[in-house]
C-alpha cells in the first residue's frame, strides 16, 4: 500500500486552488473544472468540487466541515514562509512555534477553515528524520 494524496471537497474549487497555489508555491494540474492536484515530490492535494461527492456517495463529504485533520507541508524556512503569507493568508491558528518533536510549525486554516501546517525541522532528530525530504 501506498498512502498517495489527500483530498479536500469545497463548494469552490477555483478559490480554494488558487489559495493553495499562493501558499505553497506549487502550481495545480486542473483535470476538470471539479478537480485539480497541487503533486509535490512526496505527496498529492486533491481539492475537489461537492459535484463530485456523489460520484463515491451521495453525502459522504461537506465542505468547510473539518475540524479534525491537519494538511502538513515541509517548507526550507517556516519564518520565511510566514513572513511570505502575512497579508494573505487571514487566519493564522500559531506563529511559527518550535515543537516539543523538533519541527519548527507555522498553522494556519484555509479560506475553508481547514488546519494547515507549514513546517521546517530544527532539532538534530527531525532534521534526520526529514533530510531525505528536504528540497
Amino acid at each position: 500500500m501506498d498512502f498517495v494524496s489527500i483530498r479536500i471537497i469545497t463548494g469552490d474549487v477555483a478559490r480554494l486552488v488558487e489559495f493553495y497555489e499562493r501558499a505553497t508555491g506549487v502550481q495545480a494540474r486542473w483535470a476538470t473544472e471539479d478537480f485539480a492536484e497541487l503533486r509535490t515530490p512526496h505527496a498529492t492535494l486533491a481539492i475537489a468540487g461537492t459535484r463530485t461527492v456523489p460520484l463515491f456517495a451521495p453525502g459522504s463529504a461537506r465542505p468547510a466541515e473539518n475540524r479534525s485533520v491537519i494538511t502538513e507541508f515541509l517548507v526550507d524556512d517556516v519564518d520565511q514562509v510566514h513572513q511570505n503569507l502575512s497579508g494573505f493568508v487571514t487566519d493564522f491558528v500559531t506563529e511559527p512555534t518550535t515543537m516539543p518533536w523538533g519541527n519548527r510549525s507555522l498553522l494556519f486554516r484555509d479560506p475553508e477553515g481547514n488546519l494547515v501546517n507549514f513546517f521546517t525541522p530544527v532539532t538534530a532528530a527531525a532534521i534526520e528524520k526529514f533530510g531525505a525530504q528536504a528540497s
